[in-house]
């Protein structure tokens, strides 16, 4: 479920549809974080995608404290 979340996310994001798409990132992100637990790479993985979304929305520092914390789960994981 939380992989068709963010992959629709995606898509609208794609589509310029920016105020359907972000709270399927973070529901997506939720799920994840709830199922596989908070240092999951997997959940890095949507982290940087919401920062992908920031970025492209002009929201630097929101995609900043983004790519921050998935550098860190992966940093754990190595």
């Amino acid at each position: 479920m939380a992989l068709s979340l963010n992959n629709l996310a995606g898509l609208y994001s794609d589509q310029g549809r920016y105020a359907q798409a972000e709270p399927l990132y973070k529901r997506s992100l939720a799920i994840k974080e709830k199922a596989l637990g908070p240092n999951h790479p997997d959940v890095a993985t949507n982290y940087e995608n919401m920062a992908v979304f920031y970025r492209k929305n002009g929201r630097r520092e929101e995609a900043e404290a983004l790519e921050r914390r998935a550098a860190a789960i992966r940093a754990i994981r190595r």
